[in-house]
């Protein structure tokens, strides 16, 4: 959808793209700083391959930090990109056939990138009745002796749904009953939390999963740094080798510049966070409450993130010529000028995922033109 977006504009056609999945913000100016100062400073070779000693221990220390679960060195693997830490976790523990529990609504990557491993994504599905979270009885249903992987992206791209402690422990507790299994805590919107909420993942409030968990995370959404491809991940020792291994004969090192200015985002002062947090709070307030007030249109408040998942199915039934989300979403865009991702694309129909990762003017127009084409 950014795609056809930006090639209608290329056209000169007027088109508000909430498709998009990045913060509008610039990154912060101490963080270029240290990239320009890295630059001066030679550090333009290669790095060790899974990141250099002043990144791993910036990670440490922001684990540390936020979470209280301490790691070594050996437990950390830098890479180009969050998306590069699930890729390379799948490729180095995912056998033939070996299942991967994935809850929908999910992000996009996560089973091509476990049917790459030559996995088999299992997907158990929570919409909006129980605000887009699994239960342990779901999850349990699923468990089988193939079940390799349980995946946990908390707070959600595309929902925005954010697990209470109380419902983390509650997996938690399940999943101690099947020690054969691995968990992945994908916590790249962590620090984007809305309501004053306090982030919890699966590993802080289960300790004892700590040998079979691993913390997926990056600076990209946080810190406004999505063209730095910077992500890491935190685990097992002898997992972390394995996924290094990968790295190496594919990407070899993240960009020593990038590393550099990641670390100077976690090391530093860390008040950007929250104004860029506090800016999507308001739009998302404006935008949920203005999407509930057009014909068709339902949408549930989110917990965290930047995006907001609108159930659509009584729009799709009223618009004429169109019959799922995926025409709907060309619908908008070619009749209202607007650009967002349709549900299927995350593996519930009947909804769009909508980013305020853009300015209120924009959101302003933007529910204008719904309003005007829906009501």
């Amino acid at each position: 959808m950014t795609a056809k977006a930006n090639q209608l504009r290329s056209e000169g056609i007027d088109v508000i793209n909430l498709a998009a999945g990045e913060p509008d913000f610039d990154t912060p100016d101490h963080i270029k700083q240290a990239a320009n100062q890295a630059i001066a400073d030679g550090q333009t070779k290669y790095t060790p391959v899974g990141g250099t000693v002043a990144l791993k221990n910036a990670i440490i220390a922001k684990i540390q930090r936020d979470s209280a679960v301490q790691y070594q060195a050996n437990e950390i693997l830098v890479s180009s990109g969050g998306k590069q830490s699930f890729y390379n976790l799948c490729q180095a523990v995912i056998d033939q056939d070996d299942e991967v529990v994935i809850p929908a609504p999910y992000w996009v990557s996560y089973p091509d990138m476990v049917l790459l491993a030559n996995g088999k994504p299992v997907f158990v599905t929570a919409d909006h009745t129980q605000n887009f979270k699994i239960t342990p009885q779901q999850l349990q249903a699923v468990l089988t002796e193939k079940t390799k992987m349980v995946v946990i992206n908390s707070p959600s791209n595309p929902t925005g749904a954010c697990y209470s402690a109380d419902e983390l422990k509650a997996l938690a507790d399940l999943l101690l009953q099947y020690p054969n299994i691995i968990i992945a805590t994908d916590d790249m919107y962590e620090h984007i939390l809305f309501k004053q909420q306090s982030f919890s993942n699966i590993l802080m409030v289960c300790p004892a999963l700590k040998e079979r968990t691993l913390i997926l995370n990056g600076v990209s959404k946080a810190y406004s740094m999505t063209g730095w491809r910077i992500g890491y991940a935190a685990g097992p020792a002898a997992i972390m080798e394995a996924m290094k291994n990968i790295q190496s004969q594919s990407t070899s090192n993240p960009c020593s510049i990038s590393q550099a200015a990641a670390t100077e985002a976690l090391s530093a002062d860390q008040a950007c966070v929250s104004m860029m947090r506090d800016s999507f709070e308001q739009r998302h307030d404006f935008i949920v409450a203005e999407l509930n007030k057009i014909k068709g249109i339902s949408c549930a408040q989110s917990e965290g993130t930047f995006y907001c998942f609108a159930n659509i199915q009584d729009a799709i039934a009223a618009t004429e010529g169109v019959t799922n989300d995926i025409e709907f979403a060309t619908f908008l865009l070619e009749q209202c000028g607007i650009a967002i991702v349709p549900g299927s694309a995350f593996g519930l129909p009947g909804y769009m995922r909508i980013s305020f990762a853009t300015s209120m003017q924009k959101l302003t127009d933007a529910v204008d033109r719904l309003a005007q084409r829906l009501n």
